[in-house]
């Protein structure tokens, strides 16, 4: 009994400094080893304390991405120093191959954008791409309803591309094509440069791509739009992977499994939000093919992994049994 009090003990404490870490990091000027390693062990102190129920499951997710989020920001606390360490240009020279010698984001908002207006066939995108936030995590909790027994190893997946796709922005950041813009790394080719001045007659100072979801975010959230940003938008140089795109597209793959009408509405989403990507300048295509390759390597990789999964699910099964003896 006082074997199981104390593991308890110790495991809520674990859970509490997973929860408090990420939130005093800055105050307290924690290294991010720790704040990683006290985030990262809460989902397990979770499943010690509490039995397996769906409101555990969904609490576990809860505390993965509550660590991601830390994981996600913490670059971004010295701006400066990650402003230096940046890549701008390798995802721009790609993408002008892929282009066939234009990026496809300036291709795209020169055959369909208005200069210096959001048209109405534009705010849905917009509206595609703010809809993301939830997106992921409600195919997930739809799996949990519809399909339970396809839960854990859907759930593994998808907070595997989260977690690799951290892995990259903090050994690769990468800045996005409205960042490349704005510092005039994003130049026009000649024909193109005609084409942007023909377009932007009465706004020759245009950038080469505009950055269109920030635009109409400030014309409809207005007053609004400078905190919602400052909140949602954490670390604005993590492009590479486009996790928007790989999470979206391990929806769809996951809500395929779990019938051919919610695999419809999932792969129409991702396709939509790809567009919306590119379009709005929020992510070269090469982000996109890295997000995709991605997610595709972590579902390859689920059979190899499934050992390793299974004996430390074992282990956590353990130190809860021993919690409740």
């Amino acid at each position: 009994m006082r074997r199981s009090r104390a593991l308890r003990t110790v495991a809520w404490a674990v859970l509490g400094a997973g929860v408090a870490a990420p939130l005093a990091r800055r105050r307290l000027r924690l290294h991010p080893a720790v704040v990683l390693g006290a985030a990262g062990a809460a989902p397990i102190a979770l499943c010690v304390v509490r039995p397996r129920t769906p409101a555990r499951d969904v609490a576990t997710c809860v505390l993965q991405m509550w660590a991601y989020i830390a994981g996600y920001e913490m670059p971004n606390d010295d701006p400066e120093g990650l402003r230096r360490r940046t890549r701008v240009d390798y995802p721009v020279a790609i993408d002008r191959v892929l282009g066939l010698g234009h990026p496809p984001t300036i291709r795209l908002q020169r055959w369909l954008a208005s200069p210096g207006h959001i048209r109405r066939l534009d705010k849905p995108l917009v509206w595609a791409h703010w809809m993301w936030f939830f997106v992921p995590h409600s195919a997930m909790a739809y799996v949990l309803w519809r399909r339970r027994d396809l839960f854990p190893r859907g759930a593994a997946q998808m907070y595997a591309v989260f977690d690799l796709g951290l892995i990259a922005y903090w050994a690769l950041p990468t800045a996005p094509p409205w960042y490349a813009a704005e510092r005039g790394r994003l130049e026009p080719g000649p024909r193109e440069r005609q084409e942007a001045m023909r377009a932007y007659a009465q706004a020759p100072d245009a950038p080469a791509a505009r950055r269109m979801m920030a635009e109409y975010g400030e014309q409809f959230w207005k007053q609004r739009w400078g905190p919602l940003y400052s909140l949602l938008g954490g670390n604005p140089l993590a492009a590479m992977p486009s996790l928007h795109f790989a999470t979206s597209v391990m929806g769809a793959h996951l809500l395929s499994e779990a019938g051919p009408v919610e695999g419809a509405v999932g792969w129409a989403y991702a396709a939509t939000l790809g567009l919306a990507l590119v379009y709005l300048g929020e992510h070269y295509l090469i982000d996109l093919i890295a997000g995709v390759a991605l997610t595709e390597a972590v579902r390859r990789a689920t059979p190899r992994a499934t050992p390793a999964a299974a004996a430390l699910s074992r282990a956590v099964q353990r130190l809860e049994a021993m919690a409740r003896t």
